[in-house]
């Protein structure tokens, strides 16, 4: 999975995905949310940003369909990056383009790019 923001690119390995859904990040300076969804295929990717403050997400455990929290105000996130329940209720995260794409495509268009390491930020 490869996301670019403000001219930086980054390439996510699925299976970082898979194992660290979701991925709190920054691209160009810009602070971003990677998330995996419940089929296990897809994914979104948003700034995490609303009226200026950055938030910190993690997965609502023990529910049925993936939903997300933010550490900050307690508000719950749906996949589509909406804000469904809680102080920021009615928001929506901005959308970033995330593309999948083999490696060996990725790294030629974007040579410049970087690679998330599980755990390194």
């Amino acid at each position: 999975m490869g996301v670019t923001v403000n001219g930086a690119s980054k390439a996510y390995p699925f299976d970082a995905l898979v194992r660290h859904s979701p991925i709190i990040d920054d691209v160009g300076g810009i602070p971003i949310l990677l998330v995996l969804g419940d089929d296990k295929r897809s994914v979104r990717a948003y700034e995490r940003v609303v009226d200026g403050r950055k938030l910190e997400f993690f997965v609502k455990p023990h529910v049925a369909e993936l939903s997300l929290a933010d550490a900050e105000t307690g508000s719950t996130w749906s996949f589509a990056g909406s804000a469904i329940k809680g102080a920021l209720t009615g928001r929506q995260l901005k959308k970033v383009a995330v593309l999948n794409d083999y490696w060996f495509d990725w790294k030629a268009y974007h040579p410049q790019t970087a690679v998330y390491e599980l755990g390194a930020r």
